[in-house]
């Protein structure tokens, strides 16, 4: 079975990545836009600038912004569209979504991961 998986835009490509969606809003810091290899940047399915300030001034802990970034994807007609490619990415290959964060515990890639494997089983 084909999985949703999640990698740093920093760690190198593989085979086994699949499908390479960059999901961050920004494009990363130090990367040269000829040199990420990714298929899809997906904007439609990041969180919104307000959230993802407040969260990284230290304004709301990272429970509120998983919560918070979980309401807008499930109100989102833009990130619907995106479980349906999803879907079918995943029948014959993984998902990696690329992102830029250095905490590798506390971030909107794996809130996403756990929401679009939710909703792709749907």
């Amino acid at each position: 079975m084909n999985k949703i998986q999640i990698k740093r835009v920093y760690a190198a490509p593989e085979e086994s990545d699949g499908v390479r969606v960059l999901c961050d809003r920004l494009w990363p810091r130090g990367v040269k836009k000829d040199a990420l290899k990714y298929d899809v940047w997906a904007k439609e399915i990041t969180p919104s600038p307000e959230i993802r300030k407040l969260w990284h001034h230290g304004e709301m802990p990272y429970e509120g912004f998983s919560e918070a970034y979980i309401e807008e994807l499930d109100a989102s007609d833009g990130a619907a569209a995106f479980v349906k490619k999803c879907r079918g990415w995943l029948a014959d290959r993984n998902v990696t979504l690329l992102y830029g964060a250095k905490n590798e515990q506390e971030n909107h890639a794996l809130v996403l991961q756990a929401w679009l494997g939710r909703k792709v089983k749907e």
